[in-house]
């Protein structure tokens, strides 16, 4: 069973499970030896087994395909620390940012499933920015009012910086107070080498790292609303019409998430977060690759983000994943 529900106008990808006769138990040839926690033989009853500290228990294992540039982060929800690789400095994140808007956003004006919220006007100054610049922005027409849900859509799956201004300024009456109550969140989410500059991402000054990224989408990830749209492939915005994600990696390799982030400075970057089932259990795991061929085109950021954390994820499930054998 999924942790999360379909959401609209979202093709689910489906997971392969492996069939059998015989229990489930860990291929323990993959894991580091001296791994405890799991009992039992081929062809017993066994619980589906976990590395006892999570992902740290393979963290040394010379066959985790960790990106060789940039910094990562990864986490097992429900099982011991987070992992990192890589320097652990502030970097520019781009429009990786725009997870921390939106779980401002919604924290201000929380949504239900299925609401669509208030009906927000787009004010002259989105309108403009429409397209102004070489900047991701969605074509919007001042006057014409949207729902937030609408908005949010706009914001995370085809990252429109214009959007991420405007609702900015109608959350807080101005960008430079919005950025203010995005630092708040962050330090109380313990973001401590977090700052934030700016709404969209596209300042070079708002820097952050894996780790700190890694904090935000547990959050993040538990808000209905923000995770159902994180999920969907395209929608249908009324007025501006059918956007897409620009996560490629959605419904590979049980990616239900998160954002995508690039630019000459920031590189490419992804925020991720991936389903692993086990029998009748399901836990997330989450992870951020920050970095990854700064100072070239954003195109070339965003396609070797893209390229490393899907390496990286078939690497840590094809670790943390139970097999049946046959005994």
């Amino acid at each position: 069973m999924s942790l999360f529900p379909v959401p609209r106008n979202r093709t689910r990808g489906t997971l392969l499970v492996m069939t059998g006769l015989t229990a489930l138990v860990v291929l323990f040839a993959l894991f580091p030896a001296g791994l405890s926690g799991a009992g039992g033989s081929a062809g017993r009853d066994t619980a589906p087994a976990w590395p006892k500290g999570g992902l740290g228990e393979i963290a040394g294992d010379d066959g985790v395909p960790w990106p060789e540039e940039g910094q990562t982060a990864v986490a097992l929800e429900g099982t011991g620390p987070v992992v990192t690789r890589g320097a652990r400095r502030p970097v520019p994140i781009a429009s990786l940012t725009k997870v921390m808007t939106a779980y401002v956003v919604l924290t201000d004006h929380p949504l239900r499933p299925g609401e669509e919220g208030p009906r927000i006007e787009v004010d002259r100054e989105a309108a403009y920015e429409a397209g102004v610049g070489d900047e991701s922005t969605a074509v919007v027409t001042a006057g014409d009012r949207h729902t937030e849900r609408d908005l949010l859509e706009l914001l995370l799956l085809p990252s429109a910086n214009n959007i991420a201004r405007l609702l900015a300024r109608w959350d807080a009456g101005s960008q430079e107070a919005f950025v203010r109550k995005m630092q708040r969140a962050a330090d109380e989410l313990g973001m401590h080498d977090t700052t934030y500059t700016g709404a969209s991402g596209i300042e070079a000054t708002t820097t952050s790292t894996a780790a700190d990224q890694l904090k935000l989408a547990r959050r993040a990830m538990r808000n209905a609303v923000l995770r159902d749209i994180v999920a969907s492939r395209e929608a249908t915005v009324p007025g501006v019409g059918l956007v897409s994600n620009s996560n490629t990696l959605l419904g590979t390799s049980g990616v239900v998430g998160l954002k995508t982030g690039s630019s000459t400075p920031a590189g490419g970057n992804l925020l991720w977060a991936a389903e692993i089932h086990t029998g009748d259990r399901t836990r997330l795991l989450l992870g951020a690759v920050l970095h990854q061929r700064a100072d070239t085109t954003p195109g070339e950021g965003l396609t070797a983000a893209l390229e490393a954390a899907h390496a990286l994820i078939d690497g840590l499930r094809g670790r943390l994943l139970p097999v049946r054998t046959e005994g």
